[in-house]
């Protein structure tokens, strides 16, 4: 699929880059060469191919999933300016 200077600047316009006239052309056959590796790869076979998420085959690290309190309610508490049976304590803000 060849791709002609008028495209080249619409196809600027719509992306609001600013080219000037001369470099158009240049732009034109650098994009129809993009275009034509792209419908190059299109006839490479892929079925049979698996989908990846990554070039590294590594497995993560799992571990249990255990819902706990987290054990350092008192340890937070130290920090907070204020606090009242295991609770922040904050000023109202709302009357």
């Amino acid at each position: 699929m060849a791709i002609d200077v008028e495209t080249v600047r619409k196809v600027a316009k719509l992306a609001r880059i600013a080219e000037p006239e001369e470099r158009l052309s240049a732009l034109a056959q650098e994009l129809t060469t993009i275009v034509a590796w792209i419908e190059q790869l299109a006839e490479v076979d892929t079925d049979g191919v698996e989908p990846m998420t990554s070039c590294v085959a590594a497995k993560l690290p799992l571990r249990d999933d255990v819902v706990t309190d987290g054990g350092k309610r008192d340890d937070i508490l130290k920090n907070a300016p204020r606090a009242d049976k295991g609770f922040f304590v904050v000023p109202k803000v709302v009357e």
